[in-house]
This record gives structure tokens, C-alpha cells and sequence, in this order.
């Protein structure tokens, strides 16, 4: 079974930073773009940042220049690198992965569970 593993959420101050990291795992071989969505409670989830295997990123604009995505194709791992947290960017961050492909199946969209960030003010 394909898993995507998260860590790295937490709880940190206004200005300070956090580093996730999604790892695909259940015998992965390759994965076309890897990302990072939010979600806050009585909102849709929203694209952060998402990284395809070229390295090609594409940010939201509310996060361009605090954010860095970045992912190691041989591990199937994406980074996110926050810098800079608002108490706005306090939500649910959810990895990413499509088009990734096992010995035996091609799966066209996989999510992680989610890990909580909590920037307090």
C-alpha cells in the first residue's frame, strides 16, 4: 500500500520557522509532482507550493518568498521550508503526490493524513 509519511508540523512563534517533510513509501519507483496543501477549519483546502520532478515549483502568492519547497527524487521526499510564519498560515498541511508509480500500479493522485501547524501571535 502506498503511503505518503508527513512530519515536521508543530506549534512555533510568529517569525519563526518549521520544516516539513513527505515521504513516499509502499514501494514507490517514481513520482511526477509532489506538493503541499492547507486546510483551516470551514475552508477549502488551498495549494502552498508543489514541485514537479524537473524541479519546476509553483508557490501561492501568500507564501511566495517565505516558503521553499524542494524534494529529493531518489528518496520520493518533498521539503517544505517555512520561513517567516504569520498566524495565518495555521492550518492543516497536507502532502501531495501525483502520477506516482509502484512495480504495479500508476497512482494518479495520493494524500497524506496531514500534520498540524500552529503559529501562535
Amino acid at each position: 500500500q502506498v503511503l505518503l509519511v508527513e512530519s515536521g508540523g508543530g506549534l512555533v512563534q510568529a517569525g519563526g520557522s518549521l520544516r516539513l517533510s513527505c515521504t513516499a513509501s509502499g514501494g514507490t519507483r517514481s513520482v511526477n509532482a509532489m506538493g503541499w496543501y492547507r486546510q483551516v477549519p470551514g475552508k477549502e483546502r488551498e495549494l502552498v507550493a508543489v514541485i514537479d520532478s524537473s524541479g519546476t515549483t509553483n508557490y501561492a502568492e501568500s507564501v511566495k518568498g517565505r516558503f521553499t519547497i524542494s524534494r529529493d527524487n531518489a528518496n520520493n521526499t518533498v521539503y517544505l521550508q517555512m520561513n517567516s510564519l504569520k498566524p495565518e498560515d495555521t492550518a492543516v498541511y497536507y502532502c501531495n503526490a501525483r502520477n506516482l508509480r509502484t512495480a504495479l500500479h500508476t497512482h494518479l493522485e495520493v494524500w497524506a493524513r496531514g500534520t498540524l501547524v500552529t503559529v501562535s501571535s
